[in-house]
């Protein structure tokens, strides 16, 4: 992919959709207090569903994806699997319920369910490291971009991206500016699949549905060039894959920017839709994935490109990398890039605003300013906000690995962490706030040993990898949970009752 001159059709195609995303913004921020889609405005079960999707749709499902499929092939299935099986696992176990406790935040989930201000603001802590590594990944997909857009380097694109960032958060907050969840998904799902029908069709392949047509592909991949793309477990091992899948699944179902989308549903039966409809825009997106690591690697082996597994910055390129060997027009690469930037843009902004908004209502006046007034918290987020930004920059300076599998590390922190307080806070009434807390303080050195003791002590990077810990580091600390909580002080008997009758609609006996 080519770095090294300014991309003037791209870039305007990028100011572009984002100035339409303004005006939508502008135009519905008078809206009806009782609907709610983004910052609590409701727009029917389809509308959650894009809205789910949309925050969804970061540079790691729209760049990070793409990259570890053409990286590593089968293995990046894991991610397929483990991300929609998370909301298969909210919609089953947890979707409902959360609804049914009538609390607007995981914070405000943890220390209403378990009688703990302290549970609380550890939850607070907890979510504000994840918003950070999370948007790490974030930031990373938006250098990228960056570097490629105006030909630059990767390390000052990082601090252009990250000052874009700022200054997008803020002219919006000034603006008043809300982005449409519903407008924002449509138009990056065309970005995203409109290329790859090009490309399919190029090629020779179906094209109509790309997601389908592109088998063909990997059958031309493995006879022609002899990669054996789909081959199970060929650069892996079985426990590998499964423990990046279901530390992915787990992560889906504890992440906080997805639990909050039915803190505040109007109904039962709208937050159990809103997670079908979500699942199925989704599933869009990682049905097409696979389709562009195959292309830019069939691209590439038609072309003599030599294939080098160590170039991980040109793996999270690769959506683009696929549409400029194919030859595809400067304006739908732009298209792509648009999308991606939108995409990260808006992660990130949400990620570091629910960030900050955790550390200005859950610690500052509790930790450190008792008595704070409301301007006070304001003013405290603002500055939370930057201070988050600026840390996230320079972990971007130097990412330790892709785009992908920094975000799996956000998961495995929510899977260790968050998601066993939610599953057993719902589903067991003996759950306490001492059990929680030692769960919590467990999950956060399961999740951080490998980098800490894995030199000294390898089996525990065998046992909890990285990107992969919540396999068996979640069900060790449900463990933990449970044995704490048996051996300490029941919750209140208001509380189990609160859980038998209003939770779970147990008759009084």
């Amino acid at each position: 992919m080519e770095f090294s001159t300014l991309k003037l059709l791209p870039l305007a195609i990028v100011i572009g959709l984002f100035a339409l995303f303004f005006i939508s913004g502008l135009r519905n921020r008078r809206g009806m207090p009782s609907e709610y889609g983004l910052r609590g405005l409701y727009t029917g079960r389809v509308g959650m569903g894009a809205a789910i999707a949309s925050n969804w749709m970061s540079a790691a499902s729209f760049m990070g994806l793409a990259g570890m499929f053409y990286l590593k092939g089968y293995y990046a299935m894991a991610f397929v699997v483990g991300w929609t099986g998370g909301y298969v696992l909210l919609l089953v176990l947890m979707a409902t319920q959360i609804r049914r406790f009538g609390k607007f935040s995981a914070s405000d989930f943890v220390g209403f369910r378990y009688e703990s201000d302290f549970a609380r603001t550890l939850t607070a802590c907890i979510l504000i490291v994840i918003t950070i590594i999370y948007s790490v990944a974030q930031f990373r997909g938006i250098a990228l971009l960056v570097s490629w857009l105006f030909g630059i380097d990767y390390i000052p694109a990082v601090m252009v991206g990250a000052l874009l960032l700022v200054s997008f958060v803020v002219v919006s907050g000034v603006m008043g500016a809300a982005r449409n969840p519903k407008l924002q998904y449509f138009v990056l799902i065309i970005a995203f699949i409109l290329p790859l029908m090009l490309l399919t069709r190029k090629l020779g392949y179906f094209w109509i549905l790309p997601q389908f047509g592109y088998g063909a592909a990997i059958g031309d991949l493995h006879h022609q060039f002899g990669f054996a793309w789909s081959e199970p477990f060929r650069n892996t091992t079985l426990f590998e894959w499964l423990a990046l899948c279901f530390t992915l699944m787990f992560g889906t179902a504890g992440l906080p920017h997805v639990l909050s989308r039915f803190y505040a549903v109007p109904g039962i039966r709208d937050a159990r839709w809103g997670v079908v409809w979500g699942l199925f825009f989704i599933a869009l997106i990682y049905w097409s994935a696979p389709a562009y690591g195959v292309l830019a690697r069939l691209f590439e082996a038609r072309n003599n490109i030599p294939f080098s597994a160590d170039d991980v910055q040109a793996a999270d390129m690769v959506v683009l990398t696929a549409a400029g060997l194919g030859g595809l027009p400067r304006w739908v690469t732009g298209l792509l890039a648009a999308g991606g930037m939108i995409a990260a843009f808006s992660a990130s902004a949400a990620l570091l605003l629910s960030g900050s908004a955790s550390f200005s209502y859950d610690i500052y006046p509790r930790l450190i300013r008792p008595d704070a007034t409301e301007k006070e918290k304001v003013v405290a987020a603002k500055a939370f906000f930057l201070i988050m930004a600026a840390i996230v920059t320079a972990l971007t300076l130097k990412p330790w690995g892709m785009i992908a599998e920094i975000a799996a590390f956000a998961f495995a922190l929510a899977g260790n962490t968050i998601f066993p307080a939610f599953l057993l806070g719902i589903w067991w009434c003996r759950a306490n706030s001492a059990g929680v807390i030692s769960g919590m303080l467990t999950g956060v050195a399961i999740t951080f040993a490998p980098f800490f003791l894995g030199d000294a002590l390898p089996f525990v990077s065998r046992l909890f990898p990285v990107t992969s810990s919540a396999f068996i580091g979640a069900p060790l600390v449900m463990i933990v949970m449970m044995a704490v909580s048996r051996r300490s002080s029941p919750p209140s008997e208001e509380m189990r009752r609160f859980l038998a009758k209003d939770v779970h609609g147990c008759p009084d006996n």
